[in-house]
């Protein structure tokens, strides 16, 4: 059976909590887990790109994503767990589900409130979209 984790990360301290249950749910396992974090970054507006060389935005992307992931590495590493990264542009509910579903993930674990926006105070607008779309089991961390 395919143990791999999508590891939803925007940065927040919500999202990081999420790295600790990995750590503590992984340290438990006979074989832990494929842990595949991923940040999905926004797009940028296209009144914005068109005046921008494609270089720059995709360092941009690049750097806002491992801006965003860097204390969750830090903290995979120190536990000693094996991972891969990835950075993704888009929206970010529908690309964490296609993310799942193309490397065939058994669970998508992300915080219950992350940087999202206002009308998503409770339990977070991302995470209301990832469980209802979702055909995977969604693990939310609070």
């Amino acid at each position: 059976m395919n143990t791999s984790w999508l590891i939803a990360i925007d940065g927040s301290a919500p999202s990081l909590k999420v790295i600790d249950h990995v750590i503590s749910e992984a340290a438990s396992r006979v074989t832990p887990p494929q842990l595949l974090l991923i940040n999905v970054q926004a797009p940028l507006s296209r009144d914005i790109t068109r005046f921008i060389d494609q270089k720059v935005v995709e360092d941009f992307h690049r750097e806002a994503g491992d801006t965003a992931l860097a204390q969750a590495r830090q903290k995979l590493d120190a536990a000693g767990l094996a991972y891969s990264s990835h950075i993704m542009i888009g929206e970010t509910a529908p690309t964490l589900i296609e993310f799942a579903r193309d490397k065939a993930c058994s669970l998508i674990i992300m915080g219950a409130r992350g940087l999202g926006n206002v009308a998503g105070l409770l339990l977070g607008s991302v995470a209301t979209k990832v469980v209802k779309l979702s055909t995977v089991p969604v693990l939310l961390v609070k």
